[in-house]
């Protein structure tokens, strides 16, 4: 099967859900869209490469040990997400624009697990971000409104400094190709692009601050594949993009580990804060995407060690993908049926593998990254034995609270037939990190004690907080947004918005025609077609 075949399923099903005529029959093709891509990830040869030398200026697919791994759990969760939003949204009449822009992120998240070169990987990478706006926004109620507009401030931010530190990049390496791009020096402002750029996806600190914002509002089968799936995109990158292995960048790996380091401690403490179940979700998607930024930070610092590094942070992005993607189709089925022991009890499987309890995907994946981290210069092995063990007891009692404020909580109806796929997903959870896992040289019961202990923390705290009856402070969602939300409008009550008492500013009139053309650009018609227009300039600006 030639690995560009497998995008075309959602590629052609969208359209024929754009036309009446044939959107029955696209409504019920569209969940299984992702499976040829599975197939490919799991049955393709190694030597899977394609070129598609006539669109969009040359692109180049293909699956090496990385990309088969990501293609086939995004390709798995997309699968399960996808039956699981058929019973979501049976009830709801405006499904198909759901499905619609569901189909356009899926066809580019899956590009980007194929591509080899910088062209189609940006192209796809800009199709997935763009199209998720319509995940965002897809309830229309004010806070998915705000969280879109969020979500595309920072979105194209981040692809304003990504096209940047591509450009560079492809400029230094001659080539568009990932390993001619990877195999080649880049200096300071090239590394600080890229990984800032593709930083806003994997939410990274300071660039975090869209995704508590977006994943909760969304629909709950898009909030498995945002949280997911879509956060490992920008990993990939790094993965892709960076000199790792190949060139020793220590202030850039040491700022990296650090903003790792930083992500797994604060997601933990914000999400604790947190009363909502996808706010808490999504905070410790920050956390556990920290766990990743760690490795690659470290691959930076110490070439050496990359080999092992890779492995291992390919290994906690599969594990942390279907644990996080089971953890919202969770929190989705007990919002219509209820918290009832059964369902709390799935739910505390992924719980636990993400808190790395022992015989869970966690363990394996966790002691990976500690034994590939091991070799790191000093201070860094001291500084990680103190704070790794924290940061893992930090997730057991984040999930604790997940599971508390669940326990009890009443159906809202309409959840018959979810529990079949979110059962497809917890057998993933359980099974499929141990079949691609390495064997750890660790011994047993100290490998078991490790994995034990902060699980066992987390219950005699959880337990004693419930004791003392005091209530956690509450976290806005979106924390550092807030304030810079509130001096947003302050200023533009300042020096925008006209008074009675003084005369009206001469601009005003030229502030009222833009805004009524923003109103104009933001229509999806005449949006796209711009950034349809401005992406072909990227490109052609790439090959030039």
């Amino acid at each position: 099967m030639s690995a560009s075949l497998v995008l075309l399923p959602p590629l052609l099903l969208l359209p024929l859900l754009l036309h009446g005529a044939t959107r029955t029959a696209a409504l019920r093709l569209a969940s299984w869209a992702p499976l040829p891509a599975l197939m490919l990830a799991l049955l393709a040869p190694a030597d899977a490469v394609g070129e598609w030398s006539g669109v969009l200026l040359g692109s180049v697919f293909g699956l090496d040990a990385t990309g088969r791994l990501f293609l086939t759990f995004t390709a798995l969760v997309w699968l399960l997400a996808g039956l699981y939003a058929r019973v979501w949204l049976r009830l709801d009449a405006r499904a198909w624009r759901f499905w619609a822009f569901y189909l356009a992120t899926q066809a580019g998240n899956l590009g980007v697990c194929l591509a080899l070169d910088a062209l189609s990987f940006y192209l796809w990478f800009a199709l997935m971000t763009f199209a998720a706006y319509g995940l965002v926004v897809y309830e229309r109620t004010p806070e998915s409104l705000r969280a879109g507009r969020i979500y595309l401030i920072m979105a194209m931010l981040g692809e304003a400094l990504l096209v940047a530190g591509l450009l560079l990049a492809v400029h230094a390496a001659g080539d568009e190709r990932f390993d001619a791009i990877a195999g080649t020096a880049q200096g300071p402002v090239t590394l600080a692009l890229l990984i800032a750029g593709l930083g806003v996806k994997v939410g990274v600190p300071l660039l975090h601050m869209w995704l508590p914002l977006a994943h909760p509002v969304a629909p709950v089968p898009a909030s498995a594949v945002l949280s997911g799936v879509m956060l490992k995109a920008g990993l990939l990158g790094w993965l892709r993009l960076l000199p790792l292995g190949n060139q020793a960048a220590p202030e850039a790996g040491a700022l990296l580990m650090a903003a790792g380091l930083l992500a797994m401690l604060l997601g933990v403490g914000a999400g604790l804060m947190q009363r909502n179940a996808k706010v808490l979700l999504a905070y410790s998607s920050i956390s556990q995407m920290g766990y990743m930024t760690l490795g690659v930070g470290a691959g930076l610092l110490a070439p050496a060690a990359w080999p092992l590094l890779l492995s291992a942070v390919s290994l906690y992005a599969l594990h942390h993908a279907l644990a996080k993607s089971a953890l919202f189709l969770g929190v989705g089925l007990i919002h219509r049926q209820g918290g009832s022991p059964a369902a709390l009890a799935g739910l505390t499987l992924p719980a636990l593998a993400l808190a790395g309890a022992p015989l869970t995907s966690g363990m394996p994946a966790k002691q990976a990254l500690k034994l590939a981290l091991a070799p790191l210069p000093a201070p860094w092995p001291e500084l990680l034995a103190l704070l790794l063990p924290l940061a893992a007891f930090g997730t057991a009692l984040l999930m604790l609270r997940l599971v508390w404020l669940q326990a009890g909580r009443e159906g809202q109806g309409g959840g018959d037939g979810l529990a079949p796929p979110w059962a497809l997903s917890l057998l993933a959870v359980a099974g499929v990190v141990w079949m691609v896992a390495p064997a750890l040289p660790q011994a047993t019961a100290v490998a078991a004690w490790a994995a034990s202990w902060p699980v066992l923390l987390a219950l005699v705290t959880g337990y004693a907080a419930t004791r003392a009856r005091r209530a956690l402070p509450l976290l806005l969602p979106g924390d550092l947004i807030v304030p810079l939300e509130a001096a947003v409008s302050r200023l533009s009550t300042l020096f925008i918005t006209p008074r009675a008492d003084r005369p009206q500013p001469i601009a005003w009139p030229l502030v009222g025609r833009w805004a009524r053309a923003e109103a104009l650009a933001r229509r999806w018609p005449l949006a796209g077609s711009l950034w349809l227009a401005l992406l072909l300039a990227l490109l052609l600006a790439l090959r030039m």
